[in-house]
């Protein structure tokens, strides 16, 4: 058994007992599907989410429903404790899969060599197996009869294209609360600490359209220029100070007897530090195209700011670990390339840890599955987490 893993045979027996109605539940969500770009779909799944948190813990002591627009709403739950302390719960329920994907796709059984039993599905481990965790790590902790922390579910359809609306939302409500705890998948075992702020681009040159083969000296190729600025963006990357920069898309041109006028990539940025993001920001606008006759103009933003280590969640990860320990085992913090709604969070100087859900593979890839053994570690690890703070409170200084 990997070291930085809960045995199978240290789980607590509650958690175990529980595993088939947890399965049951994420049988449930995956089946319904919600797909980010479907509004109808999405609507239908908050409420099979919110009847099952419902049938599963009770009526909240409080519920807001956040109003989304075009991008799904986002709902918040709130659960009073008798203990110390408040924890926010954060996932998203929307997913990256079409709406009809589940039909040829349904949850099943797989093998995944090294990993046990798993499950394959649509959403699998991006995310509805980490909301199942975290209702269900909160319905065991209060069958222990520990005094509890109060507990928000906030839960949003808008993460996979930029939780565009329900940022704001999930900055307030973290501020709210001692901790968030993000139920995105873990990654063999280990909690996200760290994750790689995101910046999407565009780079257009504005060239001089001319006939190729008459005049072509009247023209001022924006495909030329193009090809010769794509170095200098691929140079911004600093691979000792983690910042990647990917030119991911190239389109421009409208014929191969015209001198092209216009020529655009597209850009995906990530970086470990607001530095990086500044000294990013200062190399794109600096970018120049040889030909002079060639305008360059620059247009995109950060999608999401770094979650950068340390700071108040470095008390949160030692609680987590602590958490672990208890049950038999090393918790690792590892810092990653993707981002999350955490990044959020963090940048609002709230103290957060991501990947607290199941872990598995394949997100946004048709092999995408979840790992059974994971799905009763964390909601083990979770229940641990809330009878000690409801007991001590949540350290988060």
């Amino acid at each position: 058994m990997h070291p930085h893993r809960l045995r199978a045979d240290a789980v607590p027996a509650d958690v175990r007992a529980a595993l088939p109605a947890i399965l049951q539940d994420v049988a449930l969500l995956v089946g319904t599907e919600s797909s980010s770009d479907d509004l109808e779909a999405l609507a239908a799944c908050r409420e099979v989410l919110e009847d099952l948190v419902v049938r599963r813990l009770g009526r909240p002591d409080r519920r807001v429903l956040h109003p989304g627009g075009a991008r799904g709403d986002t709902l918040e739950m709130t659960y009073t404790g008798d203990g110390s302390g408040s924890l926010l719960f954060v996932g998203h329920y929307d997913t990256v899969w079409p709406t009809g994907t589940v039909a040829g796709w349904p949850l099943a059984p797989v093998e995944v060599e090294g990993r046990g039993p798993c499950l394959t599905g649509p959403g699998a481990v991006d995310m509805k197996a980490g909301l199942v965790v975290a209702i269900w790590s909160l319905l065991l902790a209060r069958d222990t009869g520990a005094p509890l922390p109060t507990v928000t579910l906030l839960l949003n359809a808008d993460e996979e294209i930029g939780s565009l609306s329900s940022r704001p939302v999930i900055e307030e409500v973290s501020g709210r609360h001692d901790a968030s705890l993000v139920f995105e998948g873990g990654l063999d075992g280990a909690v996200k600490t760290g994750r790689k702020g995101v910046g999407i681009f565009e780079v257009t040159c504005h060239g001089i359209e001319s006939h190729a083969g008459n005049f072509p000296e009247q023209g001022a190729s924006a495909i030329t220029a193009m090809a010769e600025i794509i170095p200098a963006i691929d140079a911004l990357a600093d691979r000792e100070a983690g910042t990647t920069v990917n030119v991911g898309t190239i389109r421009g041109g409208s014929g191969t007897n015209v001198v092209a006028r216009r020529c655009t990539v597209g850009i995906d940025v990530r970086v470990t530090s607001s530095a990086e993001q500044d000294r990013i920001d200062a190399g794109l606008a600096t970018l120049v195209a040889p030909d002079p006759r060639v305008r360059v103009e620059v247009e995109g933003r950060w999608n999401r700011p770094p979650m950068e280590p340390g700071g108040r969640s470095a008390a949160l990860f030692a609680q987590l670990a602590a958490a672990a320990g208890r049950l038999g085992y090393a918790l690792q913090g590892v810092s990653v390339g993707g981002a999350s709604d955490a990044n959020f969070i963090a940048a609002a100087g709230n103290a957060v840890a991501c990947g607290v859900g199941p872990g598995g593979g394949g997100p946004h890839a048709r092999h995408e599955f979840v790992e059974v053994a994971s799905i009763l570690e964390q909601t083990a690890l979770v229940r641990e987490v809330l009878r000690s703070a409801g007991a001590t409170g949540t350290p988060t200084t």
